[in-house]
């Protein structure tokens, strides 16, 4: 299996693994609950507390890191508890992953439209409420395209408003502008163990808590905390502010393969002010869910992994103003760290041979 599916998941980093064995054991030393107060409990709120600055170090100043079980958890519990506490109204990009939209659409919130490049208009004062919560994610899951995130911190401040920012497919990327005064991270994204995420919460926002019982993580989410999930995702982090700039370049030399190796296909979003991870392209008269059969040797989507299976076109797609015909012809290729060029030149290659079988020259 060649794996050209970043945006959904990415491959865990040995470091991340070798972090997440020490609090694996069978020993009081490597099991014990982080809230206890004996020695070996103390010991294991300090490996939290290591790997809660390990992925503080990757987001702005002046705010604090709540880990949850994901970036989901973090994202339904910033706009469902943030919009009691601000009530003024809420608003989000029409392109927001369906942990974002489907809270927005709860919520009754007004959609902010984005353009066919897949960039998010100018804030619309009109739009942004007051006293309320605007959503506003860095970079699309599904076309990679990097929104303006902090036009639309100055406008939701300016309505005295908060903006919560999606930061998952950027974390560890590229750098995350200062503005939001929440931030949604998942470590699975950056070569970290599934199953926990954070909220980073800026100084001064006072968002009611989670959930209630046992006043963990700063009495804000109760609920006994994993050294071992902490500790990967911390590792990650660190690896990921390490190699920040190796694997940027590494990701530029893929993404400059695939486009050299797949001229007849169109780019769906801008090709600048986009994540070079992340390619989204469509071809006149492919079938993309009998491409991915035709090619079951390569992993790669037609979009986003939650939507996956259920049949429906692409939101984000949709929202760009393409046609169902386009949507239904495009795939997403996504690499990353441990993608060597060889890989993507055969996957690319096997997908060209897929194309063919559809009698598409």
């Amino acid at each position: 299996m060649i794996y050209l599916d970043y945006q959904a998941t990415t491959p865990l980093a040995p470091e991340a693994r070798e972090a997440m064995l020490r609090w694996l054991g069978d020993d009081g030393d490597s099991f014990a609950n982080p809230a206890s107060t004996h020695k070996a409990g103390r010991a294991a709120a300090a490996a939290v507390e290591v790997a809660r600055d390990q992925v503080a170090a990757l987001l702005p100043r002046g705010g604090r890191v709540i880990f949850t079980s994901g970036a989901t958890e973090a994202l339904n519990w910033a706009l469902f508890c943030g919009a009691r506490a601000m009530p003024g109204g809420v608003a989000g990009l029409s392109i927001e992953h369906a942990a974002s939209l489907q809270c927005l659409e709860r919520l009754d919130a007004a959609i902010l439209p984005v353009d066919a490049a897949g960039l998010a208009l100018p804030p619309d004062v009109a739009l942004i409420p007051e006293g309320g919560i605007v959503a506003t994610m860095l970079v699309n899951n599904e076309v990679g395209t990097i929104q303006p995130v902090a036009d639309f911190a100055a406008a939701a401040h300016a309505k005295n408003s908060l903006l919560l920012c999606d930061a998952v497919q950027g974390f560890g990327r590229i750098a995350i502008p200062e503005g939001p005064d929440l931030i949604a991270v998942s470590a699975h994204k950056i070569h970290g163990p599934k199953g926990i995420g954070a909220l980073w919460i800026r100084d001064g926002v006072d968002l009611p808590p989670l959930m209630l019982g046992g006043a963990q993580e700063q009495g804000l989410r109760s609920g006994t905390v994993s050294p071992a999930l902490c500790a990967g995702f911390g590792a990650a982090a660190a690896l990921a502010a390490d190699r920040l700039e190796v694997d940027a370049a590494h990701v530029e030399r893929l993404w400059s393969l695939a486009i050299d190796m797949l001229p007849e296909w169109t780019i769906n979003g801008a090709e600048s002010q986009r994540y070079h991870g992340n390619l989204n392209i469509r071809r006149e008269g492919v079938n993309g869910l009998r491409l991915m059969s035709d090619a079951r040797g390569i992993a790669f989507s037609l979009g986003s992994a939650c939507g996956s299976g259920s049949g429906k076109v692409s939101h984000v797609l949709r929202a760009m103003g393409m046609s169902e015909a386009d949507a239904r012809a495009s795939i997403r290729l996504g690499w990353g760290r441990y993608t060597s060029e060889q890989a993507l030149r055969d996957g690319l290659n096997a997908i060209k041979d897929a194309v063919r079988l559809q009698g598409v020259n």
